[in-house]
């Protein structure tokens, strides 16, 4: 089955992200633990933890099926000292918050070099970083997210996230998340399925489907290989539906969050309907 959602707001508090799931007709969901503009929060309460755990069982969303996403503030692979350890010590807590909440996945945009090291330094940081965050927290995997190379991020090639995960000493905790518009702006097609088939060819040899634990599904503002990140609502962008439809009939995609981060919330209980509607089972999974 596929397992559609958005990222969901956490206003008031973290376990009203599952609600506000189910009110989009969500089957999957992404949100941030704490605020993703400040590098602290206060801890979770035993009480919003208790009823996060308690909502996301009525709602029928396993944990499995969410995605959180950390502070955009991270970096992972910083060239500084003292930037690396305030990183690491943010991304250390996001890691326990999962745990704390149950859950097994945490999105994360690996880093950037900030034109002071190399790609390949940078990428040796974020895997030394991950590393690190692993040994002090269990059942929670690491999930790299591709980028569109906007600046001096990392991560932009497939090559990229398959060196990061050649230096993580435990596979079984590291994993990616591919953005549709990232990936279409870093110069993979994704307009036909033609395309499609192409690209998750390549992805498949250069990292391996086995490491896929989720999916942004976004448009693009920007053209192929434009190395910029904007997001647009389904249909409306460069990308068009032919990618979302490959995505929605493919059955290497089944039972990972695909999560929606369009422009307009308004829209998103339309696109994750009209999603369904292009599956080839629609009225079984409809």
């Amino acid at each position: 089955m596929k397992r559609v959602g958005a990222h969901v707001s956490a206003a008031g508090g973290v376990e009203n992200a599952p609600l506000n799931a189910q009110a989009i007709g969500a089957r999957a969901f992404a949100f941030f633990t704490k605020n993703q503009r400040q590098w602290k929060a206060k801890p979770l309460s035993t009480r919003s933890m208790e009823a996060f755990r308690e909502n996301l069982r009525r709602v029928g969303i396993e944990p499995r099926h969410v995605l959180p996403h950390d502070s955009y503030l991270i970096n992972l692979g910083h060239p500084e000292k003292a930037g690396l350890e305030k990183s690491r010590a943010a991304f250390l807590d996001e890691m326990r918050r999962c745990e704390q909440l149950g859950l097994e996945l945490l999105n994360f945009h690996p880093g950037s070099h900030l034109k002071k090291i190399s790609e390949e330094a940078c990428l040796a940081r974020v895997a030394d970083s991950i590393n690190w965050a692993l040994e002090r927290t269990a059942g929670v995997t690491a999930v790299i997210e591709n980028t569109a190379g906007q600046g001096s991020n990392v991560g932009y090639r497939f090559e990229h996230l398959a060196a990061i995960i050649e230096k993580v000493e435990d596979k079984s905790r590291v994993g990616v998340c591919i953005d549709t518009c990232h990936t279409f702006t870093a110069g993979y097609d994704l307009r036909t399925a033609e395309a499609c088939e192409a690209t998750f060819a390549e992805f498949d040899a250069v990292v391996g489907f086995r490491y896929l634990r989720g999916m942004h599904l976004n448009d693009s503002k920007p053209d192929l290989g434009a190395r910029v990140d904007r997001h647009e609502s389904l249909g409306k962008g460069k990308l068009g539906w032919p990618p979302f439809r490959y995505i929605m009939n493919d059955p290497r995609f089944e039972e990972i969050p695909l999560v929606l981060e369009t422009v307009d919330p308004s829209l998103w209980p339309e696109e994750i309907r009209r999603l369904y509607a292009l599956c080839a089972s629609s009225s079984a999974e409809a």
